[in-house]
């Protein structure tokens, strides 16, 4: 596991300049990899890696080179199919000089150019430079595990696993992407390929680009629509595929247990990660080394079923109890996450990655199952809404919608009308969004709005809805979660905040050989009747506590409600309604005061709308007022002073 920098220059750096940006920009993410650095430059190309040795951790180092070194790959992430690999590619005549699984990307790239990334096992970005024809191939999991980031300026091409990495680049500028920022307010993250910054991109998940002679091209080399399902009954009986999925989970876990250094799993009470901690136990044959985060506020607390799974498998099980003041660590998260996000989770991800790192190196997690065996609540709510599509569409238009408008947002019921004048691709779109766009054009300001001109970020997304050929709407749900929520919001999370702590995390339900397996499901078996995950659930009778596989579903949630009510308050008018904020005119601070008002009176809920906002503003100090620090202790006094 590391973090990966470099550039393609464009000649107008001399070779001390050269080295010392590629220092830099290996310093800013000096947390992803503390036990090494690597650079190289090489005709225009210089490639950096920050290293955290978990495979050949005595011989890994990296760049790594081809026998005649004229081939150089960087790399973050781990290849769970390595031994393979090697052993195919030394049949075929390579020589290895390490025993990491790094060296078998760049023997596989001799072998079989880009295509080489379709034979990896795992989760990556990564970079190979070509020096025979001068060209740079960048490449990201087929989920989006790891992230990585680039920007096309005058000539050249800068990339990093972190965007802050590219900030150390003089050609990279510090500039806000507005229309990503009106993305971020209607979804709560920043989704790819789109970042906070103008000018700089998300390379999307299962993605290639190769960047030769100036010219970029970037194609897809796998994609969740590949294997969608098009039978809406089962084809074969249902304890064939529980039989089939069972393997398929075993087979996931196990090779994610390679490893030199000590390894554990972070355990929520969920049926996901308890999966993932019984296979864990019963591939070992040893207690596992667990990890949970509970808040002192009982409504929240999961640390009841996080205690019957660990005293179930027998765990080396680890608590932390969260309390309001820990909050104060908002600066740090966006800092890590280089973009604004509104995910509170982040605050308890962070701190089991911090507790966890005091034990082991390496965690797995159950992250992935709800986008791949269908467990969000929300799948319920669409369908038993689509009784609304029988209401003429001429009634929603010319009657439903105008009255609604006509109503003052606050009112109760409003939001719920609203859902039902929309067709239905647009109402789950409402549904899972942070502002609606009604309710965005209260907060946004008059010279924002005229910035953005009319832009709508829905738009992707009803493409991305549409793209799936499956009969089945929950597959089209499915597909457009996993395009964007997964990516954008949860696997962003768990590698910001495990990296911030320099632990790698590892998701066996995301294993894309799983994926390919449940992608053969008929959509009765992932929702079957009003149970979520149903045939997940078949999978893991016997292995897990009951009381997990049947207890109600249960976000992990943070007591934000409260917090931002009480203790977090002042925090919140020092940050949202001072100077500094008024005078950035991006957002109505009379919108905002009033979002603020009703959620202090109780009228709404409204804290994850003012969370994404705090984590808005303190992004504003801390990359755009200001250049940011190659690491958060700078910041601290300088920005977050209020906080």
């Amino acid at each position: 596991m590391c973090g990966i920098a470099g550039f393609i220059d464009n000649g107008t750096m001399d070779h001390r300049e050269r080295m010392a940006t590629l220092d830099r920009m290996c310093r800013a993410i000096i947390s992803r990899g503390p036990d090494d650095q690597g650079t190289m430059l090489q005709g225009p190309a210089a490639l950096g890696m920050r290293r955290l040795s978990i495979i050949d951790v005595a011989g890994g180092q990296q760049p790594i080179f081809n026998e005649d070194g004229r081939i150089a790959v960087v790399f973050n992430g781990e290849i769970y199919n390595y031994l393979e690999l090697r052993h195919e590619l030394e049949h075929r005549g390579h020589r290895f000089q390490t025993q990491s699984d790094t060296e078998v990307i760049v023997h596989g790239y001799e072998e079989y150019g880009a295509d080489c990334v379709k034979r990896l096992r795992g989760m990556f970005g990564i970079a190979i430079w070509d020096s025979r024809d001068e060209t740079l191939l960048l490449a990201r999991d087929r989920v989006g595990k790891k992230p990585l980031h680039y920007a096309q300026l005058n000539g050249a091409l800068v990339f990093g696993s972190e965007i802050k990495s590219l900030l150390q680049h003089p050609l990279v500028k510090r500039e806000v992407n507005y229309e990503a920022l009106s993305s971020f307010l209607s979804f709560g993250y920043v989704p790819d390929p789109l970042t906070a910054f103008s000018g700089v991109s998300k390379l999307p998940p299962g993605h290639i680009l190769s960047f030769r002679r100036n010219t970029v091209q970037i194609k897809s080399y796998w994609d969740f629509q590949s294997y969608s399902p098009h039978q809406a009954v089962p084809v074969r009986s249902e304890e064939s595929y529980v039989n089939d999925l069972r393997m398929h989970l075993e087979d996931a876990v196990k090779v994610r247990l390679i490893s030199e250094v000590p390894l554990g799993a972070f355990l929520s009470g969920g049926i996901d990660s308890s999966t993932v901690v019984g296979l864990m136990t019963k591939l070992t044959g040893r207690p596992v080394k667990t990890f949970s985060i509970g808040f002192s506020e009982g409504s929240h607390d999961e640390l009841i079923h996080a205690r019957i799974t660990a005293r179930h498998f027998e765990s080396d099980h680890h608590e932390f109890v969260i309390t309001p003041d820990i909050c104060g660590l908002v600066g740090e998260i966006v800092w890590h996450h280089d973009e604004p996000f509104s995910d509170a989770s982040s605050i308890p991800t962070f701190m089991v990655s911090k507790m966890a790192r005091e034990h082991v190196t390496v965690v797995l997690s159950g992250d992935g199952g709800d986008e791949v065996f269908g467990g969000y609540t929300r799948y319920l709510v669409d369908r038993d809404r689509a009784y609304f599509d029988k209401m003429p569409s001429v009634m929603k238009r010319a009657l439903l919608r105008p009255l609604v408008e006509r109503m003052p947002r606050s009112w109760y019921g409003r939001n719920f009308l609203y859902n039902m004048a929309l067709d239905q691709t647009d109402r789950y779109l409402h549904s899972m969004s942070l502002f609606p766009a009604d309710a965005k054009r209260g907060i946004l300001s008059q010279h924002s709005q005229t910035l953005l001109n009319g832009y709508s970020p829905e738009a992707s997304f009803r493409r991305l809805f549409d793209h799936s050929d499956s009969p089945e709407r929950l597959e089209h749900l499915l597909y457009l979660d996993s395009k964007t929520y997964l990516p954008g919001d949860i696997l962003a999370k768990v590698d910001r905040m495990s990296m911030a702590h320099s632990i790698e995390a590892r998701s066996p339900l995301l294993d894309h050989k799983l994926i390919e397996f449940a992608g053969t499901l008929p959509s009765s078996l992932k929702v079957h009747g009003g149970e979520t995950k149903y045939i997940l659930k078949r999978a893991v009778e016997g292995l897990i506590p009951e009381q997990i596989i049947h207890r109600p579903k249960h976000g992990f949630s943070v007591p934000l409600e409260t917090w931002l009510r009480h203790e977090l308050h002042p925090m919140l008018n020092d940050l949202l309604l001072d100077r500094t904020a008024r005078a950035r005119g991006f957002l109505n601070t009379e919108g905002v005061a009033e979002v603020m008002a009703e959620h202090q009176r109780g009228r709404r809920d409204h804290s994850q709308r003012l969370w994404a906002l705090l984590s808005l503003e303190v992004w504003f100090r801390t990359f755009i007022d200001r250049a940011p620090e190659l690491s958060f202790v700078g910041e601290k006094e300088a920005v977050l002073s209020k906080v």
